[in-house]
């Protein structure tokens, strides 16, 4: 016997799991967003591989983009919500934006904080 479920601090999402399509690189770089340009937001992600816990709010989880196996870091995000699926042995829930990086540390922390070959920045 054993437990199957995983404890993450890190909420790292594809687009397809719901993470925010408004979080748009160039655009960032551009004219840097802030976490209050999605004040009272949520967000749903979905289709998380394997049954997870999630730090709840008030905790944060840094909040990263899966961009073809690459790791971009944004910020962090309050979990609000988080169901496991058992039998689908996948994990969904709702997130706030809480901190957006500006672009200079986004590079920084994406490059500084992974594991190689996860490098989105090189």
């Amino acid at each position: 016997m054993g437990s199957f479920i995983e404890f993450n601090d890190t909420l790292q999402l594809t687009t397809a799991q719901g993470f925010p399509k408004e979080l748009d690189m160039e655009k960032h770089r551009k004219s840097p967003f802030t976490a209050k340009d999605f004040k009272n937001r949520v967000f749903g992600f979905k289709n998380k591989p394997n049954m997870r816990l999630y730090h709840s709010a008030p905790v944060r989880v840094f909040l990263v983009h899966n961009i073809n196996g690459k790791w971009l870091y944004w910020g962090h995000a309050n979990i609000i919500e988080q169901t496991i699926h058992a039998d689908t042995n996948t994990t969904s829930g709702k997130f706030k934006i809480i901190k957006i990086y500006d672009p200079k540390y986004q590079e920084l922390i994406s490059k500084n904080e992974m594991r190689k070959g996860t490098e989105f920045f090189k």
